[in-house]
């Protein structure tokens, strides 16, 4: 995001103007580009800064990449993919949907590809947005950033990483020319890519050391290949993947009273997972290690069937003391024990509450959405709109995430929200919409009340979840289907609204 322009004819060419302009292409971004095609309309843009869709499912290549959400919950609504090979689909499967979807709805020409864009202001004489790209200047009369919260790698802030002298690489950016067999390696990180890493890497390394800060739970991961009858079914027996995907959704959903309702009935999920690490690590000292010190549910709960076997190798160490600095050819733990590495795979997460992206949007007032967040955290309303940021719309905003079901659901959620939205600014002929402070403080009340008492609240860790402020700005603590209701339609008497024109016919 903080690329520089600096081809100076890219510079001197005049602002493009569209209607509307779409930030990023992954799920989000694409799905609301699809919606707004279906409209009728063809007055917006889609600025992605890869060189194709898919977002995070383009990005993420390391090995073992792979979705913890069933596949037949990980689709569009309105594009169910009767092909998915497997019940967990794998990164390429998951990429290939993507660029299917973009091909079969005919959206890839309103995309411009490899632009990054490196700032956004409210112009409020105007009234639209003036944006900076590595493809030149845009303006938007509505803007709608999708650039979602796992795309911004977190590196970890760590004496010596830049004197490193072997291969060094983020799980999210990850360096497929790096050849680590027989090499010495270390993995800084034990989430949810890591625990895919590591047994995918283990039987090709010499030695690997796993540096974990904090035991994760892990529960089995219930993934198979599909059956030839299983397909067939899908593709040619009418609602039956539809059936499939109702009833993983339904199963999934009841997580939602141990996670956001009643804790302590979090105790099933933990009673299978303390089972599965009886059974799958045998070593009572590596068992201690890997063993939570919080709920279930607190943190992000991970699947695998491979990553417990994994750390009992001969050739694998977990790492428990803190790294205290990274040498040139070693790293170095808190206890003075060093350990030479030939590479090292930073698999620390993202920039989730303090994204990078947000240090280049200013609203009304001037203020980046940094600045704002700095002051009072993260709060939107309905994780769709933010004051003092008119005419702007936020797929995946505050509060919209989950711990237990797939994303696409909340996605089109707030696709049917934002394609409403436009629709009822051009019905109307507004000039201007802001969500009014009162409805977004009244409605960020309410969610910090709801989610006291959750598990993320309550369960005993502290996680990327939380804001620096102590709040929890990541997650929606309700059943899904509330937030799909609440958004079923735009309320246009939350906002502060203008009008220059008149309304459609």
């Amino acid at each position: 995001m903080s690329r520089k322009v600096t081809d100076k004819a890219v510079d001197n060419r005049p602002a493009r103007h569209s209607r509307i302009i779409i930030v990023g292409s992954g799920f989000s971004g694409l799905g609301l580009a699809i919606r707004l095609s279906q409209q009728g309309r063809n007055d917006y843009l889609v600025l992605e800064r890869g060189n194709d869709v898919g977002g995070t499912w383009r990005d993420n290549t390391y090995p073992g990449a792979a979705c913890d959400v069933p596949s037949q919950l990980y689709s569009y609504s309105f594009a169910l993919n009767p092909e998915w090979s497997r019940s967990f689909s794998k990164q390429p499967e998951i990429q290939r949907y993507i660029q299917s979807v973009a091909a079969k709805y005919d959206v890839r020409d309103k995309h411009v590809f490899n632009c990054d864009m490196t700032g956004a202001q409210w112009n409020d004489a105007a009234a639209r947005w003036e944006i900076q790209t590595s493809q030149g200047d845009f303006t938007a009369d509505i803007l709608i950033s999708a650039v979602g919260a796992l795309c911004e790698p977190n590196l970890p802030d760590i004496k010596g990483i830049n004197d490193f002298q072997g291969e060094i690489f983020h799980s999210a950016r990850w360096d497929h020319n790096a050849d680590l067999t027989g090499k010495r390696v270390a993995v800084i990180g034990t989430g949810a890519s890591a625990i895919q890493i590591v047994p995918s890497i283990a039987k090709q390394v010499a030695h690997l050391d796993v540096y974990q800060r904090t035991a994760p739970w892990l529960l089995p991961r219930a993934d198979r290949p599909y059956l030839l009858p299983e397909k067939l079914a899908f593709k040619y027996i009418p609602g039956v993947q539809a059936l499939s995907r109702a009833a993983i959704y339904a199963a999934r959903e009841t997580q939602v009273v141990g996670l956001a309702k009643f804790p302590p009935a979090m105790k099933i999920l933990e009673t299978v997972a303390r089972a599965k690490l009886r059974i799958e690590v045998k070593d009572p000292e590596l068992r201690a290690k890997v063993t939570p010190n919080f709920r279930i549910g607190c943190k992000r709960m991970l699947i695998s069937n491979e990553y417990y076997p994994a750390l009992g190798r001969d050739n694998v160490d977990l790492v428990t003391d803190g790294i205290r600095e990274i040498r040139g050819n070693s790293v170095v733990t808190k206890d003075g024990v060093e350990r030479e590495v030939d590479a090292i795979i930073v698999a620390t997460g993202f920039h989730v509450t303090d994204s990078p992206a947000y240090e280049t949007i200013s609203g009304r007032d001037g203020r980046t959405l940094s600045e704002v967040f700095d002051a009072i955290g993260q709060q939107g309303y309905k994780g769709s709109a933010i004051h003092n940021y008119p005419n702007m719309f936020f797929m995946l905003g505050p509060n919209v995430g989950l711990g237990h079901t797939s994303m696409v659901y909340m996605i089109e959620s707030q696709i049917n929200y934002i394609a409403d939205a436009v629709a009822t600014v051009d019905r109307l002929g507004l000039r201007t919409v802001e969500v009014r402070k009162d409805v977004q403080d009244e409605y960020n009340a309410e969610l910090q009340r709801k989610l006291t008492g959750a598990v993320w609240n309550t369960g005993g860790c502290a996680s990327w979840y939380l804001d620096k402020h102590g709040n929890n700005t990541t997650l929606w603590p309700d059943f899904t289907f509330r937030f799909r209701s609440l958004l079923e339609k735009f309320d246009v008497s939350a906002y502060e609204t203008s009008s220059s024109a008149r309304p459609a016919a």
